[in-house]
């Protein structure tokens, strides 16, 4: 077993989930990535993490899926010995507005952000529980918090991580356990590029940018790490845009 800590970090080959990984990978941390590409296809971020002096590790699964997640982490328990940070960030839009959704709009966002993060703790925490420590992490957004027109189904998945994740801190904290959850704001990444208002978004930013993946990092790495006694807080990092 490695002195290292080892982190997982779902839907983490790319944006935020990668940023992430390498900032946790930057402070010394082991990673092992999660996501539904191939191999090949997760390979560069594996490399980039790797090339900052740590091992990293890929396991494709669908995190939605409760026996593969399992699965999958009994196997790296087995392989890796441990699971000390969980970053639950795997998560996917199907925005439209709600006299227009679907049911599979509604079920697919629900399922990958919100039944996903139950699944993946559900399989992790009894190991934290044994080793009388972790962190575990859950990307919420700042639309889980206020609403936002066409995203019906996104905003209920990210309120509902919430709910979740404050009811695990007190549920775990005795057993030395920290849940929280980051709200990112307006990031600059792929989902966000597809959107149409951007410029009425940034008007509203009072520090007048997109934040990055790496401002979601920081955040997280400081939750992971850097603390030891803050839990069930839901922190925003959106450049002040709902004060």
């Amino acid at each position: 077993m490695t002195d290292r800590k080892i982190a997982l970090i779902t839907g983490g080959s790319r944006g935020i989930g990668l940023a992430c990984a390498k900032e946790l990978a930057k402070a010394g941390c082991d990673i092992i990535i999660n996501d539904i590409c191939d191999a090949e296809k997760a390979q560069p971020a594996i490399d980039e993490l790797k090339a900052l002096g740590v091992n990293a590790y890929f396991y494709s699964f669908d995190v939605s899926n409760y026996d593969a997640v399992k699965e999958n982490v009994d196997k790296m328990i087995a392989e890796h010995g441990k699971i000390d940070i969980l970053l639950n960030n795997a998560g996917i839009t199907r925005d439209g507005l709600f006299l227009r959704m679907d049911m599979n709009q509604w079920e697919s966002v629900i399922k990958v952000n919100l039944t996903s993060a139950f699944c993946v703790t559900n399989a992790v925490i009894k190991y934290m529980m044994k080793a009388r420590q972790g962190s575990i992490i859950n990307m919420s957004s700042i639309v889980g918090r206020h609403g936002n027109a066409g995203q019906a189904n996104y905003s209920a998945s990210k309120a509902g991580l919430i709910g979740f994740t404050q009811t695990l801190a007190k549920e775990f904290g005795s057993r030395n356990i920290r849940v929280n959850a980051v709200c990112p704001g307006f990031i600059q990444t792929a989902m966000t590029a597809e959107l149409a208002n951007i410029d009425d978004y940034l008007a509203a930013i009072p520090m007048k940018r997109l934040g990055t993946p790496e401002d979601i990092a920081k955040v997280v790495k400081f939750l992971a790490l850097d603390t030891d006694y803050v839990t069930g807080q839901a922190i925003e990092v959106a450049g002040g845009l709902m004060i």
